[in-house]
């Protein structure tokens, strides 16, 4: 059996499954057409992708919820990000930016960033504010999601 990764569609929010192996520039959504970005680890998303994304997947959803301004955010990117290259295809992880979607951080309660929540079957499973090293992280997503 190929490898797939879900992938959120940036334009209309849909998810799609996508091989490991399609070429970057290749995969397009299967709802709208738009090009996906398939190869990121991490996908940007707005809040009313988040909603969606989180009522559909299949998979665990990761989010991070950050701001451009916040000190914090900007250093814990990098590990957020090196997390979710190693553990790819087992959860679908995603940044939602604060500041550029104030809905989402109103309707999730957000009162402190960065905080990652994980859902699973469309609930909130667990929320984690503050940045956190990479073997706290693992640790943290490890004993919520199977890995």
């Amino acid at each position: 059996m190929t490898q797939s990764v879900l992938v959120p569609c940036s334009s209309c929010g849909a998810l799609n499954r996508v091989p490991f192996e399609a070429e970057a520039g290749k995969a397009k959504c299967g709802k709208c057409s738009t090009v996906l970005k398939h190869t990121d680890a991490v996908h940007e998303v707005s809040g009313q992708t988040l909603a969606k994304v989180v009522l559909n997947s299949p998979v665990p959803v990761v989010v991070d919820f950050w701001a451009p301004w916040c000190g914090p955010c900007l250093g814990f990117a990098p590990t957020f990000k090196q997390f979710a290259s190693a553990h790819r295809g087992k959860a679908l992880f995603l940044k939602c930016d604060t500041e550029a979607h104030q809905d989402a951080g109103a309707k999730f309660g957000i009162r402190s960033i960065p905080t990652l929540i994980v859902f699973e079957s469309e609930k909130e499973k667990a929320r984690q504010s503050g940045a956190l090293p990479y073997p706290h992280l693992e640790k943290w997503i490890g004993g919520l999601v199977q890995l």
